[in-house]
Protein backbone atom coordinates (compact mmCIF):
# COMPACT_ATOMS: atom_id res chain seq x y z
CA UNK A 1 0.00 0.00 0.00
CA UNK A 2 1.31 3.45 -0.83
CA UNK A 3 1.83 5.57 2.24
CA UNK A 4 0.65 8.59 0.29
CA UNK A 5 -2.88 7.26 0.69
CA UNK A 6 -2.74 6.25 4.34
CA UNK A 7 -5.33 8.20 6.36
CA UNK A 8 -3.23 8.75 9.51
CA UNK A 9 -0.68 11.58 9.45
CA UNK A 10 1.86 12.25 12.18
CA UNK A 11 4.20 15.22 11.86
CA UNK A 12 6.63 16.97 14.17
CA UNK A 13 9.48 19.46 14.14
CA UNK A 14 12.48 19.34 16.45
CA UNK A 15 12.80 22.59 18.37
CA UNK A 16 16.21 24.25 18.14
CA UNK A 17 18.03 25.17 21.31
CA UNK A 18 16.45 22.60 23.64
CA UNK A 19 17.20 23.16 27.31
CA UNK A 20 19.89 20.77 28.52
CA UNK A 21 18.34 20.20 31.93
CA UNK A 22 14.58 20.56 31.52
CA UNK A 23 14.07 16.92 30.55
CA UNK A 24 15.10 15.91 34.07
CA UNK A 25 11.91 17.45 35.51
CA UNK A 26 9.42 17.05 32.69
CA UNK A 27 7.96 14.02 34.44
CA UNK A 28 6.76 16.41 37.14
CA UNK A 29 5.63 19.11 34.72
CA UNK A 30 3.40 16.75 32.73
CA UNK A 31 1.61 15.27 35.77
CA UNK A 32 -1.47 17.50 35.21
CA UNK A 33 -1.69 16.17 31.65
CA UNK A 34 -1.39 12.57 32.82
CA UNK A 35 -4.25 13.06 35.28
CA UNK A 36 -6.48 14.47 32.55
CA UNK A 37 -5.44 11.79 30.06
CA UNK A 38 -6.42 9.00 32.43
CA UNK A 39 -10.03 10.20 32.27
CA UNK A 40 -9.83 10.96 28.56
CA UNK A 41 -8.64 7.43 27.77
CA UNK A 42 -11.40 5.93 29.90
CA UNK A 43 -13.81 7.96 27.79
CA UNK A 44 -11.93 6.89 24.65
CA UNK A 45 -12.48 3.22 25.47
CA UNK A 46 -16.16 3.76 26.25
CA UNK A 47 -16.67 5.74 23.04
CA UNK A 48 -14.82 3.08 21.04
CA UNK A 49 -17.22 0.42 22.34
CA UNK A 50 -20.14 2.57 21.22
CA UNK A 51 -18.45 3.12 17.85
CA UNK A 52 -17.90 -0.65 17.53
CA UNK A 53 -21.64 -1.33 17.63
CA UNK A 54 -22.43 1.64 15.42
CA UNK A 55 -20.02 0.35 12.75
CA UNK A 56 -21.27 -3.22 13.15
CA UNK A 57 -24.89 -2.22 12.48
CA UNK A 58 -24.55 0.82 10.22
CA UNK A 59 -21.08 0.72 8.67
CA UNK A 60 -20.38 4.25 9.91
CA UNK A 61 -18.24 5.66 12.69
CA UNK A 62 -20.31 8.36 14.48
CA UNK A 63 -18.60 11.64 13.62
CA UNK A 64 -18.75 13.23 17.12
CA UNK A 65 -17.16 10.12 18.65
CA UNK A 66 -14.55 10.00 15.89
CA UNK A 67 -13.55 13.63 16.43
CA UNK A 68 -13.33 13.11 20.19
CA UNK A 69 -11.18 9.99 19.88
CA UNK A 70 -8.84 11.62 17.39
CA UNK A 71 -8.56 14.53 19.81
CA UNK A 72 -7.53 12.19 22.62
CA UNK A 73 -4.84 10.64 20.43
CA UNK A 74 -3.68 14.11 19.35
CA UNK A 75 -3.47 15.31 22.96
CA UNK A 76 -1.56 12.17 23.96
CA UNK A 77 0.88 12.59 21.08
CA UNK A 78 1.65 16.19 22.04
CA UNK A 79 2.32 15.18 25.65
CA UNK A 80 4.46 12.24 24.56
CA UNK A 81 6.41 14.46 22.17
CA UNK A 82 7.08 17.00 24.93
CA UNK A 83 7.95 14.32 27.48
CA UNK A 84 9.71 11.00 27.18
CA UNK A 85 8.21 9.75 23.95
CA UNK A 86 10.52 12.09 22.04
CA UNK A 87 11.70 15.12 24.10
CA UNK A 88 11.36 17.04 20.85
CA UNK A 89 10.17 20.35 22.30
CA UNK A 90 10.32 22.42 25.47
CA UNK A 91 7.03 24.12 24.68
CA UNK A 92 4.40 22.98 27.16
CA UNK A 93 1.54 21.04 25.55
CA UNK A 94 -1.83 22.82 25.36
CA UNK A 95 -4.85 21.40 27.19
CA UNK A 96 -7.05 20.86 24.16
CA UNK A 97 -8.37 18.13 21.89
CA UNK A 98 -8.16 20.44 18.89
CA UNK A 99 -5.34 20.74 16.41
CA UNK A 100 -2.91 23.53 17.34
CA UNK A 101 -1.22 24.60 14.08
CA UNK A 102 1.78 26.32 15.66
CA UNK A 103 2.60 23.49 18.09
CA UNK A 104 5.52 21.36 16.83
CA UNK A 105 3.66 18.01 17.01
CA UNK A 106 0.57 17.16 14.95
CA UNK A 107 -1.77 14.25 14.35
CA UNK A 108 -4.66 13.98 11.90
CA UNK A 109 -6.88 11.07 10.86
CA UNK A 110 -9.15 11.24 7.82
CA UNK A 111 -12.77 10.56 8.63
CA UNK A 112 -14.00 7.36 6.90
CA UNK A 113 -17.33 7.74 5.16
CA UNK A 114 -17.91 4.00 5.31
CA UNK A 115 -16.33 1.09 7.19
CA UNK A 116 -16.76 -2.64 6.61
CA UNK A 117 -19.13 -3.99 9.21
CA UNK A 118 -17.65 -7.49 9.40
CA UNK A 119 -14.07 -6.27 9.62
CA UNK A 120 -14.75 -4.49 12.90
CA UNK A 121 -15.04 -7.90 14.57
CA UNK A 122 -11.45 -8.95 13.90
CA UNK A 123 -9.18 -6.06 12.95
CA UNK A 124 -8.59 -4.62 16.42
CA UNK A 125 -7.33 -7.91 17.89
CA UNK A 126 -6.66 -10.66 15.32
CA UNK A 127 -5.48 -8.72 12.27
CA UNK A 128 -3.44 -6.28 14.34
CA UNK A 129 -1.44 -8.96 16.19
CA UNK A 130 1.66 -8.70 13.93
CA UNK A 131 1.74 -4.96 14.53
CA UNK A 132 1.27 -5.43 18.27
CA UNK A 133 4.42 -7.53 18.33
CA UNK A 134 6.35 -4.78 16.56
CA UNK A 135 5.13 -1.95 18.75
CA UNK A 136 5.74 -4.02 21.88
CA UNK A 137 9.40 -3.97 20.84
CA UNK A 138 9.25 -0.25 20.10
CA UNK A 139 7.32 0.90 23.16
CA UNK A 140 7.73 -1.96 25.62
CA UNK A 141 5.96 -1.16 28.83
CA UNK A 142 6.95 2.47 28.57
CA UNK A 143 9.78 4.15 30.38
CA UNK A 144 9.63 3.55 34.10
CA UNK A 145 11.72 3.39 37.25
CA UNK A 146 10.90 0.86 39.92
CA UNK A 147 12.19 1.10 43.47
CA UNK A 148 12.34 -2.49 44.70
CA UNK A 149 13.16 -3.42 48.29
CA UNK A 150 15.16 -6.58 48.86
CA UNK A 151 14.98 -8.90 51.85
CA UNK A 152 18.14 -7.31 53.23
CA UNK A 153 16.35 -3.93 53.38
CA UNK A 154 18.56 -2.57 50.60
CA UNK A 155 16.97 -0.75 47.68
CA UNK A 156 17.98 -0.53 44.04
CA UNK A 157 16.54 1.00 40.88
CA UNK A 158 15.56 -0.96 37.80
CA UNK A 159 15.22 0.68 34.39
CA UNK A 160 12.73 -0.76 31.93
CA UNK A 161 11.72 0.49 28.51
CA UNK A 162 11.07 -0.26 24.91
CA UNK A 163 13.42 0.85 22.16
CA UNK A 164 11.82 4.29 21.95
CA UNK A 165 12.47 4.97 25.61
CA UNK A 166 16.06 3.79 25.43
CA UNK A 167 16.83 5.94 22.40
CA UNK A 168 15.19 8.98 23.99
CA UNK A 169 17.23 8.39 27.15
CA UNK A 170 20.43 8.26 25.10
CA UNK A 171 19.45 11.44 23.25
CA UNK A 172 18.71 13.14 26.58
CA UNK A 173 22.18 12.29 27.90
CA UNK A 174 23.76 13.62 24.71
CA UNK A 175 21.64 16.77 25.01
CA UNK A 176 22.75 17.19 28.63
CA UNK A 177 26.45 17.18 27.74
CA UNK A 178 26.47 18.74 24.26
CA UNK A 179 23.30 20.84 24.05
CA UNK A 180 22.31 19.03 20.85
CA UNK A 181 19.71 16.36 20.10
CA UNK A 182 21.20 13.81 17.65
CA UNK A 183 19.24 14.17 14.42
CA UNK A 184 19.57 10.51 13.44
CA UNK A 185 18.08 9.38 16.76
CA UNK A 186 15.30 11.94 16.47
CA UNK A 187 14.37 10.69 12.99
CA UNK A 188 14.28 7.08 14.18
CA UNK A 189 12.23 7.92 17.29
CA UNK A 190 9.69 9.82 15.18
CA UNK A 191 9.42 6.90 12.78
CA UNK A 192 8.66 4.46 15.57
CA UNK A 193 6.13 6.81 17.17
CA UNK A 194 4.46 7.22 13.79
CA UNK A 195 4.19 3.43 13.45
CA UNK A 196 2.64 3.14 16.93
CA UNK A 197 0.07 5.87 16.24
CA UNK A 198 -0.98 4.37 12.90
CA UNK A 199 -1.63 1.06 14.61
CA UNK A 200 -3.51 2.83 17.41
CA UNK A 201 -5.84 4.44 14.89
CA UNK A 202 -6.40 1.12 13.11
CA UNK A 203 -7.06 -0.72 16.39
CA UNK A 204 -9.33 2.16 17.40
CA UNK A 205 -11.52 1.28 14.38
CA UNK A 206 -10.83 4.63 12.67
CA UNK A 207 -9.78 3.11 9.37
CA UNK A 208 -10.03 -0.16 7.46
CA UNK A 209 -6.70 0.39 5.72
CA UNK A 210 -4.11 -1.93 7.19
CA UNK A 211 -1.08 -0.08 8.61
CA UNK A 212 2.02 -0.44 6.43
CA UNK A 213 5.04 -2.33 7.74
CA UNK A 214 7.36 0.57 7.01
CA UNK A 215 9.43 2.78 9.27
CA UNK A 216 9.03 6.31 7.93
CA UNK A 217 11.69 8.24 9.75
CA UNK A 218 11.90 11.98 10.25
CA UNK A 219 9.44 14.58 11.41
CA UNK A 220 7.50 14.90 8.16
CA UNK A 221 4.94 12.23 7.39
CA UNK A 222 5.03 11.04 3.74
CA UNK A 223 1.55 12.50 3.48
CA UNK A 224 2.36 15.62 5.46
CA UNK A 225 0.98 18.27 3.09
CA UNK A 226 -1.95 18.91 5.47
CA UNK A 227 0.38 19.93 8.28
CA UNK A 228 2.78 22.18 6.42
CA UNK A 229 3.83 24.25 9.44
CA UNK A 230 7.45 25.45 9.16
CA UNK A 231 9.84 24.67 12.00
CA UNK A 232 10.43 27.50 14.48
CA UNK A 233 13.85 28.30 13.00
CA UNK A 234 12.17 29.16 9.69
CA UNK A 235 9.22 31.13 11.03
CA UNK A 236 9.33 34.88 10.58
Amino acid sequence: MSLSTYPVRVDAHLDPGLNRWLWLVKWVLVLPHYVVLVFLWIAFVACSVAAFFAILFTGRYPRPIFDFNVGVMRWSWRVSYYAYGALGTDRYPPFTLAEVPDYPAHLEVDYPEHLKRGLVLVKWWLLAIPHYLVIAFFAGGGVYLVNEATTSDQSYWNWGSGLIGLLVLFAAVVLLFTGRYPQSIYDLVLGMNRWVLRVAAYAGLMTDQYPPFRLDQGGDDPRGARLAVPPPSQQQ
